[in-house]
């Protein structure tokens, strides 16, 4: 009941989720320590996917193991799942009767807006030298000139790689033997070449859809604000399997629904179904939803159990530097190729740099600067 009110009432970002959880999870309910929690929050941003839903799967695992971290992830993410399918659906409805979308005119430029801002916070959160921020105007550099989903893993491999060769400035730390338990990255790597045969052979596009869902969610570092290019890049640059315009109504909708901010993959696959009717897009959410959330609770079943004696490797730490660099990069590339196309129509530019100074400047939640938008584009 705790993780369902939590999934109703997060509304923002990993920060405002962990505060949440701080104070139900917490203060109120006593689950955990905030040391623990902290300690869990710490783990889950350094591995592969969305780190307020790895965050409540690892309590969940700690207090009832496997089942209940399975219920726990459930639990969190059906609410967004639910609301971001039924926003899918209305959309195609709207664009099957030839109604129009200009209502949501004001909302892709807030989208954008939240995009920069978010790449522009966590770049100034974790990198802390030249090094770091030379690897982001590199990746920038290419993934704007590159928009392709293979560019992803080989950026943020080369960050991890090149970062980690200065794992000398990091201080050592007493090591211990590390027992690694192989079953949950057996699993993962199953499910991965599982689906990529049975999407080869079958040509199915659920299938196809999941696996795309799933390789993503096994490559995001940084959470919700980097998955956004890498879902752009992929299905609306590369395969477009929707529209630049649906997309931005996907992305500003994350910040009105409560929940992980990766409920923006179920919109997307929701979407990419469309020409399936209703039961299509139902089918589409849900793989989506499937496929971007287990690669994560795969990482955290996996590194969980030896947690405590894989941070003090150097190598480990520093890598870590490159790889959030880079996804800051990707996070921009995508800003500016979704800004670019708007730089001719004073509108969405103005309205880019309003909601840039509002979110900046004042406390207004996420969720009410989208709703202003949308009754702006009624009204005018």
């Amino acid at each position: 009941m705790d993780i369902l009110l939590l999934s109703l009432t997060a509304f923002g970002g990993p920060q405002v989720h962990l505060m949440m959880m701080i104070e139900r999870l917490v203060h109120k309910r006593r689950y955990v320590t905030e040391e623990e929690l902290l300690e869990l929050q710490a783990l889950c941003s350094i591995l592969p996917g969305p780190s307020s839903t790895q965050t409540v799967t690892a309590i969940g695992l700690k207090i009832g193991g496997q089942p209940l971290a399975y219920l726990t992830l459930l639990v969190w993410s059906l609410p967004a799942m639910v609301l971001m399918t039924l926003a899918a659906i209305g959309i195609h409805y709207l664009e099957r009767n030839s109604i129009s979308l200009d209502f949501t005119r004001f909302v892709g430029p807030m989208a954008v807006a939240f995009l920069m801002y978010g790449a522009s916070s966590i770049a100034r959160k974790v990198i802390h030298n030249t090094q770091g921020w030379t690897f982001l105007v590199i990746s920038t550099i290419l993934a704007y000139m590159y928009p392709s989903p293979y560019m992803t893993p080989v950026l943020i491999v080369c960050g991890g790689v090149a970062s980690s060769l200065n794992f000398k400035k990091h201080e050592k730390m007493e090591k211990a033997q590390i027992r690694i338990k192989w079953r949950p990255i057996i699993f993962w790597i199953s499910v991965l070449i599982a689906a990529a045969i049975i999407g080869k052979i079958t040509n199915s596009l659920p299938v196809r859809l999941f696996e795309n869902f799933y390789r993503n969610g096994s490559l995001v570092f940084g959470g919700g604000q980097v998955l956004i290019p890498i879902l752009y890049n992929e299905f609306v640059e590369f395969k477009h399997y929707l529209t630049e315009q649906e997309f931005l109504a996907g992305m500003a909708l994350t910040q009105v629904v409560p929940g992980p901010v990766f409920s923006i993959a179920t919109f997307v696959g929701s979407v990419s179904l469309q020409s399936h009717g209703w039961f299509g897009q139902i089918v589409g959410g849900f793989v989506a939803t499937a496929g971007i959330f287990l690669p994560g609770t795969f990482f955290i079943f996996f590194a969980y159990p030896f947690w405590d004696q894989l941070k003090r490797y150097r190598g480990i730490r520093a890598s870590l530097e490159g790889i959030h660099a880079a996804s800051c990069g990707l996070t921009i590339a995508a800003a500016i190729s979704l800004f670019q196309p708007m730089m001719t129509n004073m509108q969405p530019v103005a309205t880019v740099i309003a909601t840039l100074v509002v979110v900046a400047f004042g406390k207004v939640p996420s969720y009410l600067i989208i709703l202003a938008g949308l009754l702006l584009g009624l009204v005018f």
